[in-house]
């Protein structure tokens, strides 16, 4: 099934930042999984600043298959790409993925509930009952703390921001437009812009097991998180 003037019905977008050690073989798993699938979908990489083999494999992999689109940011920069993909996504139905989960479970689960028309925005929670979340426990621990501060700094109403998302289109495309900051809590200044302009999401829970470590460890990560986190608190309370 195909939207009007050939677009596909789904986009999914997966941010890669230096994956040439998985990217061939995730990429070509998930097209081979997506085969029976009863939907169009285009595949956009949303490479950010990669200093390996990423690129170049990303644009073999384009060449080899059509469904496949690569993008390029220039620098190592998770929200900048994912934005980036969103707003160069096509299908009705937009889902973002992470390269060392590819959750095609998600994919149908979230797709299902989007089928009801009430429904605008699905979030895979690592968090909420019935998830199975086997990452290790610092990362587990992080994930909990960011998102209790989201909830006394921003009002977010939820268990997760980050991750595996659905949502449609043209809900959601100006929501991203707005958003100021970027890096790692971009995905979570669009879930609490989605609830407070809002939009009805549904968070779904999801098991994580990722097939490597973080590109970037937690001791880089963390100072930018706060750093994004004090943005984020200025952006949404007082720039609105």
């Amino acid at each position: 099934m195909q939207n009007d003037h050939g677009a596909p019905s789904i986009s999914i977008v997966i941010p890669v930042y230096d994956e040439e050690a998985i990217l061939r073989a995730a990429v070509i798993d998930l097209i081979d999984r997506l085969e029976p699938a009863p939907w169009s979908y285009e595949l956009i990489l949303a490479e950010n600043g990669s200093s390996d083999g990423t690129a170049e494999i990303a644009s073999e992999l384009s060449k080899r298959f059509p469904q496949l689109e690569c993008r390029h940011t220039a620098e190592p920069n998770y929200g900048k790409a994912l934005r980036d993909g969103i707003l160069h996504a096509r299908g009705r139905i937009v889902i973002c993925d992470e390269i060392d989960l590819c959750d095609t479970d998600f994919y149908a689960r979230a797709l299902r509930l989007l089928e009801d028309t009430s429904i605008d925005f699905v979030v895979g929670s690592k968090v909420m009952a019935g998830s199975k979340d086997e990452r290790p426990l610092y990362r587990r621990l992080g994930t909990r703390v960011i998102s209790g501060l989201l909830r006394i700094m921003l009002g977010f109403r939820g268990t997760d921001t980050h991750g595996l998302k659905a949502f449609r289109r043209e809900r959601v495309e100006p929501i991203a437009l707005a958003c100021l900051v970027d890096r790692d809590l971009f995905a979570s200044e669009l879930v609490i812009r989605a609830q407070r302009a809002g939009l009805a999401v549904r968070e779904i829970p999801v098991r994580v097991l990722e097939k490597r470590p973080p590109s970037l460890g937690l001791v880089r990560r963390v100072p930018n998180v706060l750093r994004n986190l004090a943005k984020l608190f200025i952006a949404i309370r007082i720039k609105g």
